[in-house]
């Protein structure tokens, strides 16, 4: 008997995310996976990121009732053995022996059916020493842990994260903070939307969305229950899928900002800032730039479904070597990052990640830096943003970048953040807790978004 569709899917795409260095949250929006029933498809996306999201847990187990090194196992193998365990351990409502048994046909389907003796063996094994306590969690989503911060090796531990992450952390926050962001990290974070028309929470609650207001901007609706995707708001352009922090960054580069403004958003990719600009701004000028054509191409077809022309030009070109002749009024340069403030949603990075790969993006950052600072008008504004906790990438970049260049002073991010205040765009009277010192700083678990961060750089007149 085949496995399940749901069980397939998972393994497929988790065999991806090892392979070819994809996001698990992109496959498991791909097309490819349309077929699958609504409840297959949230089976899928709970294995996928619940593996994901446990690995280290999962593997520690499964090497100590394995007769070989995990090292030594085919990816097929340690895959299907993480997809069983998972189940064994976060998911009440599916028996052991269904588990165990889709995961033997699983390394079957993959050819490996030599191996299916082995699976059996360690999954048995694996259920039959699996506690009551264990398994008191229901579907969805998977709760971590209580975790004392007794230690940074403890909380990695406990709660499956890298050592060397959960150290930086520590000394950069505190174990409080670092407990946090871990916990954090493993639960399904909230879906956040921007509303993109007044028209738009009517057409959703009509379809049955659940939601709740937005825990910072008043243009954000958080969403209880309900597939978003599958509404006509979603496919018809009203309503945008984006974190808070992230509406946040673009509201920082619009306060303040002439209507008509001449704007650059210098690594635009995947868009959702660009079509922010261009709803609050909607007579300014935005030139988009982007380095790969495919996402260029992607970010054509999102501005495609606004109702109105929007004022966008693309371009696809490198930000390092980027050749305009005009200068700008406000420039955002969301930079590529290590994305550790994105770890609920993006779970395999942190596994990717190694220490040598900060310094490396520390460099391509600056570079980027550096060159956006160029095309700053006189009086004009850029502002520089990861979704990143890491300081090599955040204040290490801007301090370097403002250390070579005077014509540029770093202003507090608080003032921006008191004007959208004003404005009644942010709805959050205490702006100091969004800061740390004249930056943005949001942090998972602490605030109730992703992990971004932010400076406002201005050019002398």
């Amino acid at each position: 008997m085949p496995p399940s569709p749901a069980r397939a899917a998972a393994f497929e795409i988790l065999l991806r995310v090892e392979r070819e260095s994809s996001y698990a949250s992109d496959l498991l929006h791909a097309s490819t996976y349309n077929f699958l029933s609504t409840l297959d498809h949230a089976l899928a996306t709970e294995l996928v990121m619940g593996v994901l999201r446990w690995r280290s847990s999962l593997d520690e187990e499964i090497a100590q009732a394995s007769t070989q090194p995990l090292r030594k196992l085919d990816i097929e193998i340690l895959t299907a053995l993480r997809i069983a365990l998972y189940q064994f351990r976060h998911l009440n409502r599916i028996p052991p022996r269904a588990a165990l048994h889709e995961s033997v046909e699983l390394t079957k389907r993959a050819r490996k059916r030599s191996a299916a003796p082995f699976v059996n063996a360690v999954l048995r094994k694996l259920s039959t020493n699996q506690k009551a306590s264990e398994r008191s969690l229901p579907l969805c989503p998977s709760v971590p842990p209580e975790v004392s911060p007794r230690s940074s090796e403890a909380i990695a531990r406990e709660l499956s994260h890298p050592q060397w992450l959960v150290e930086r952390w520590s000394s950069e926050y505190g174990l409080d903070v670092a407990t946090q962001i871990c916990r954090h990290d493993q639960s399904p974070p909230t879906t956040a939307i921007r509303l993109r028309n007044a028209e738009a929470e009517n057409e959703l609650r009509e379809e049955g969305i659940s939601m709740l207001p937005g825990a910072r901007l008043t243009t954000a609706r958080r969403i209880q229950s309900g597939d978003i995707t599958k509404t006509k708001s979603f496919r018809q352009g009203h309503i945008a899928i984006q974190d808070e922090a992230s509406q946040l960054v673009a509201a920082l580069v619009t306060s303040n900002s002439p209507q008509d403004a001449r704007i650059l958003d210098y690594c635009a990719a995947p868009g959702g800032k660009t079509l922010a600009l261009a709803d609050t701004l909607p007579r300014a000028r935005i030139t988009a730039v982007e380095l790969h054509p495919h996402r260029a191409r992607l970010m054509k077809k999102l501005f495609s479904t606004a109702d109105r022309e929007l004022p966008i030009a693309m371009l696809v070109a490198d930000a390092r070597h980027l050749r305009l002749a005009s200068q700008f009024d406000r420039i955002l340069a969301d930079v590529p990052c290590s994305g550790t403030g994105t770890l609920a949603r993006n779970p395999e990075i942190k596994w990717r990640i190694k220490p040598e790969d900060l310094m490396e993006l520390h460099h391509r950052q600056l570079a980027i830096l550096r060159a956006a600072m160029a095309h700053v008008a006189p009086k004009g504004r850029l502002v520089y943003s990861t979704c990143s906790l890491e300081k090599e990438e955040n204040q290490e970049v801007v301090e370097r970048a403002l250390a070579g260049d005077s014509s540029f002073q770093l202003l507090d991010c608080r003032a921006a953040l008191e004007d959208l205040n004003r404005n009644r765009v942010l709805s959050y009277p205490n702006t100091s807790q969004l800061t740390q010192g004249p930056y943005l700083r949001t942090v998972p678990g602490v605030h109730p978004c992703d992990g971004f961060f932010a400076a406002i750089l201005e050019r002398a007149g």
